[in-house]
C-alpha cells in the first residue's frame, strides 16, 4: 500500500464467535502505529457490508475486511470485475482464504502484510449468480456445513470436525450428474466440490493442486467408499493426502453444472449460497487482493 492510501476497515463483530470484534483494538493500534489512515464500519449483515465496500471503492478507499470467509467472500464478489482492492485480516473460525493467501492470523502480522505486501489478481467463482472465493460444494458437505453453522458453541476450527462426524452418522450415498465444460459425467459418493482455492473447513486441503489465479476450477468428486475409510480420509485431508484413499476423481474446468438424485444446498466460503441444480463459472483474474510479496 502506498503512503497516504485511505482504508475502510469493515468489521463483522460477530464473526468467529466474536473474535473479529475482539481483534479490532489491536488492528486499529497497528494501523495507527504505521500511520495508516482509516475509518471503521461495523457491519449489520452481508448486504450492508457489501454496499459499504462498493461505496468505499468508488470513493478511492482500500477495503480491509476483518471477518471470516463468509463476509470476505461476499465482499470480494461485490468488488470483482472493478478496480477495487481487497485486504483481509482473518477473524473467523476457518480463515481458509487468508490461509491460502499466506496472511497470518495474528493481527499485527496481518497489518504488516497490508502495509508491505503486493496487490495480485485472483479468480472468483460464481454459482447460480452468487460469487465465492474458495470452494463451492454439495452433498455430504451440505449436511456438514449446516451442522457447523448451527453449532455456535463449538470454538475455532474444531467445529468442522464435529460437524463431519455428526453428518457421517446419518449419511447415505448420493448420485451426482455433472457437466464438466459440457461433457457429461455421473458419480456416486459423498461430495462434489468445485474448487477455486485449495482449502476449506478450517484447513482441509480438499483440492491440494488448485490455484486461485489460473483461470480454472479443480472439480473433485468423492467416491462411494465405506464410512470407516471415509473417516481415515478426513484425517488425511488436512495434509492434502486424502485423494487416493477417498477415490476422488478430479477434472479441471471453467464451467460446471451439478445436479443430484436428492435436494442439496450449495455452500461456499462457509455460507449457504444456493441449491441444486447449480451452474458454477470461473471469473478469471476478476479481483485484486493484497497478499505477501
Amino acid at each position: 500500500m502506498a503512503a497516504g492510501d485511505r482504508h475502510l476497515l469493515l468489521v463483522n463483530p460477530s464473526a468467529g464467535g466474536g473474535r473479529a470484534g475482539e481483534l479490532l483494538p489491536a488492528v486499529e493500534h497497528a494501523f495507527e502505529a504505521r500511520g495508516i489512515e482509516h475509518r471503521r464500519v461495523l457491519t449489520r449483515d452481508v448486504e450492508h457490508g457489501c454496499s459499504e465496500a462498493v461505496a468505499a471503492t468508488a470513493a478511492g478507499e482500500i477495503v480491509v475486511v476483518i471477518s471470516g470467509d463468509g463476509l470476505i467472500g461476499q465482499v470480494g464478489g461485490a468488488l470483482a470485475g472493478g478496480d477495487g482492492v481487497l485486504g483481509v485480516i482473518p477473524g473467523g473460525r476457518g480463515n481458509d482464504f487468508a490461509r491460502v493467501l499466506g496472511i497470518p492470523t495474528e493481527p499485527e502480522a496481518a497489518v504488516e502484510v497490508l502495509a508491505e505486501g503486493a496487490v495480485r489478481r485472483i479468480d472468483v467463482g460464481e454459482v447460480n449468480g452468487r460469487r465465492f472465493l474458495c470452494i463451492a460444494s454439495c452433498g455430504f458437505d451440505s449436511d456438514a456445513n449446516r451442522i457447523a453453522n448451527e453449532a455456535r458453541w463449538v470454538k475455532g476450527s474444531l467445529v468442522y470436525a464435529y460437524a463431519a462426524l455428526r453428518a457421517l452418522a446419518t449419511w447415505k450415498p448420493a448420485t451426482f450428474r455433472l457437466e464438466i465444460d459440457g461433457e457429461p459425467k455421473q458419480v456416486t459418493g459423498y461430495t462434489v466440490a468445485v474448487a477455486n482455492s485449495k482449502a476449506y473447513g478450517g484447513g482441509m486441503y480438499a483440492a491440494p493442486d488448485a490455484e486461485i489465479d489460473d483461470g480454472l476450477f479443480d472439480v473433485g468428486a468423492t467416491g462411494n467408499v465405506g464410512k470407516l475409510r471415509f473417516l481415515r480420509g478426513l484425517a488425511k485431508i488436512f495434509d492434502g493426502e486424502h485423494l487416493e484413499l477417498l477415490e476422488v476423481e478430479i477434472w479441471r474446468a471453467r464451467e460446471v453444472r451439478v445436479e443430484a438424485d436428492r435436494p442439496f444446498a450449495v455452500y461456499a466460503d462457509g455460507d449457504h449460497l444456493t441449491d441444486l441444480p447449480a451452474t458454477v463459472r470461473v471469473l478469471p483474474g476478476a479481483l485484486q487482493v493484497i497478499g505477501p510479496r
